[in-house]
């Protein structure tokens, strides 16, 4: 073979060439800053301006918090820390934070027992928030808000017990009845239990709560951000299983009961919620036996509840009429009655429906439970525009406690907006 033959042999590669970085500008932050802030002309401007105005709001927000003062005991001593540069006085949270997440007629040797209840909520709240856990622990989910009434009210501990006897007398009636329709057992359940708890009251002992191992608290003596968080996780809570109700019993086939379910929801949907709880604080007790003195938070709830629950009907009856027909035509063809139909194949995929309606609801409501400050209800709003400012030495303090109250609500809000995406995604609700 000539030399000429042998250099025209072609060269083949062993072992392939390990991949190149792509280009700088074509991927990570500079992409996506490319693709997303400065794709066209129109987007640059947005973003120039954008920027531009964050920038305003930071020049002059962030020397106010990092110059704040935190430890003085008056609105005029920070002033005089301060000596004229900008900075915010803090020193009210860490003089006042008590009376702004406790109120400030709550025992302060007491502190330990709605701290306890709070942190009981997570533990109660975990099986139903994430339904991978075992089923057995929603048995701690129905005990937690007997234990947590306890904890919080004191008194007799006959008080909870009579109210969980009352849910089980409910439950075994709900059970009966429910072959029937669902709206049946359930309004059925609801006049079982309060039989018992009617009965039950009488049998509580006068003077019970002086010798008990817990002492009472006056719902009066409740406040602060710990009355916005009883109420929102009270009327949430409630809310759900009676809007489901409402939605079933406005699509019942019984004109009386459908009937009932109508007018209630347009009602309630029609009156603006902060007259619900003037009724609640002013009419609601003219309802109850005269003898019986139903306490304030109690009547506020009731309204709450009764509001929300109207709107979470409407949310569940879109998600029900979202469903084919054939749905329902698959549970009749397998033989479930209608309680089984519900509960196993058209209730959960109408919920998966209506997470984001429920969620919006959910946010809204804990954000209303501030407007019960208009009946003197000292919640956190109640504390800073009461008895707050009302003291001489933190009179004129507003952006500090505004912020600081802003601050709570954005995170228990965020958390369950967060909560409810990471919930359809687990769901995949946008899937059929």
């Amino acid at each position: 073979m000539s030399d000429s033959q042998t250099n025209s042999v072609a060269f083949v590669r062993t072992d392939p060439i390990p991949p190149a970085a792509p280009p700088f500008t074509t991927s990570g932050p500079v992409k996506w800053a490319k693709d997303n802030l400065f794709s066209t002309p129109a987007y640059t401007l947005l973003t120039v301006a954008a920027l531009y105005v964050i920038y305003l709001i930071l020049s002059n927000t962030l020397p106010w918090i990092f110059n704040g003062v935190w430890n003085t005991s008056s609105l005029a001593e920070c002033r005089e820390v301060l000596q004229g540069v900008s900075g915010g006085c803090f020193s009210v949270l860490t003089e006042r934070w008590n009376q702004l997440i406790f109120g400030f007629k709550y025992p302060v040797e007491e502190y330990w027992r709605p701290s306890m209840a709070f942190l009981l909520l997570f533990v109660a709240a975990a099986p139903v928030l994430f339904y991978k856990l075992p089923r057995q622990l929603l048995i701690i989910t129905g005990l937690f808000p007997f234990v947590a009434f306890w904890l919080i009210w004191g008194g007799t501990i006959l008080a909870p017990l009579i109210a969980l006897a009352g849910f089980i007398a409910g439950y075994l009636v709900y059970t009966r009845l429910v072959t029937f329709s669902f709206a049946a057992g359930f309004f059925g359940g609801i006049a079982a239990a309060f039989v018992v708890w009617i009965v039950g009251g009488e049998l509580i002992p006068e003077g019970a709560s002086e010798n008990a191992w817990l002492a009472p608290v006056a719902s009066r003596d409740l406040g602060g951000f710990m009355l916005n968080m009883m109420l929102g996780v009270t009327c949430v809570s409630l809310s759900l299983p009676i809007g489901i109700a409402l939605a079933l019993g406005r699509q019942s086939d019984m004109p009386l009961i459908k009937w009932i379910c109508v007018v209630f929801i347009e009602f309630i949907r029609g009156v603006p919620l902060i007259t619900l709880l003037f009724v609640a604080s002013v009419m609601l007790a003219y309802f109850f036996p005269p003898e019986s003195s139903t306490d304030l938070f109690v009547r506020v709830v009731i309204m709450i509840t009764m509001f929300s629950s109207a709107y979470i009907a409407e949310v569940i009856r879109g998600g029900l009429a979202a469903l084919p027909r054939g749905q329902y035509e698959a549970a009749d063809s397998l033989g479930l009655d209608y309680a089984q139909a519900m509960r196993l194949i058209i209730l959960p995929q109408a919920l998966k429906i209506s997470i984001p309606g429920i969620v919006n609801i959910a946010v809204g409501l804990f954000k209303d439970t501030t407007l019960v400050s208009v009946i003197s209800m000292f919640d956190i709003l109640g504390m800073i525009r009461g008895p707050i400012l009302a003291a001489t030495e933190w009179n004129g303090v507003y952006w500090e406690l505004l912020g600081f109250a802003a601050l709570l609500f954005f995170v228990v809000c965020y958390g369950i907006s967060q909560y409810s995406q990471w919930l359809e995604r687990q769901l995949a609700t946008d899937h059929r």
